[in-house]
């Protein structure tokens, strides 16, 4: 599924060049679920957004499914993300006004998609709040929150999730949960990589990769 080889990444700041990510070969296979644990600084932010398509390396190659990525254009990086990619955030990143089944019909929108309405009641149903999709975010939880962040990203189904810090603003019981349906996803077929600080959520994964200062001591 992902095959990153010599990856680096380089900021242009205050007149100098930093590294933040300094050569990183990593491979995750189709239907594998990823921990990517690192300090703050560590480069594990820079090295998800190149993995999920919202930045380009300054050099190495970067292939997803089997092509090459790493120099496409935006417009054919947006549909890449599109088609592939679902992101979870931390802070879910819902819209205040909109309903959960508005919040997680916009991909589908955005795509232009047939069926968009029945795929988001379905995709909400998914994560258990097929009940709940009348209610705007102020009127939902922080489980629930994150629940129908993971609806939205499921509902393009994709063959790629990336989560960054999921359970960080839950309790341990919420992110227990959580942490459950990321593993019924997996045992779906979907490939899950996800950044987290929590050692105990990242051992719930497959395999933990370890980075700091730009290179992966542990895979």
């Amino acid at each position: 599924m992902i095959e990153l080889s010599g990856i680096k990444k380089v900021y242009r700041m205050g007149g100098e060049d930093v590294e933040a990510v300094r050569g990183i070969d990593l491979a995750i296979a189709d239907g594998e679920f990823v921990s990517v644990m690192g300090p703050s600084g560590s480069g594990k932010s820079s090295l998800m957004n190149i993995i999920g398509c919202l930045d380009h390396p300054t050099f190495g190659t970067y292939a997803l499914a089997g092509t090459r990525v790493d120099r496409m254009r935006e417009d054919a990086l947006a549909a890449v993300r599109n088609k592939y990619i679902g992101f979870v955030f931390q802070t879910f990143n819902l819209l205040a006004r909109s309903t959960a089944m508005e919040n997680v019909e916009l991909p589908l929108l955005y795509s232009g998609a047939s069926g968009a309405i029945e795929r988001a009641r379905q995709a909400l149903e998914t994560v258990g709040l097929g009940h709940r999709i009348n209610h705007r975010p102020n009127e939902l939880s922080g489980g629930e929150r994150q629940r129908v962040a993971i609806a939205r990203a499921i509902v393009t189904r994709p063959s790629l999730i990336l989560a960054d810090e999921p359970t960080g603003n839950l309790d341990s019981r919420t992110g227990a949960g959580i942490m459950g349906l990321f593993k019924t996803l997996h045992a779906s077929g979907v490939t899950i990589v996800m950044v987290t600080h929590e050692r105990e959520v990242a051992q719930q994964a497959q395999r933990i990769v370890t980075i700091r200062d730009g290179l992966i001591q542990q895979a």
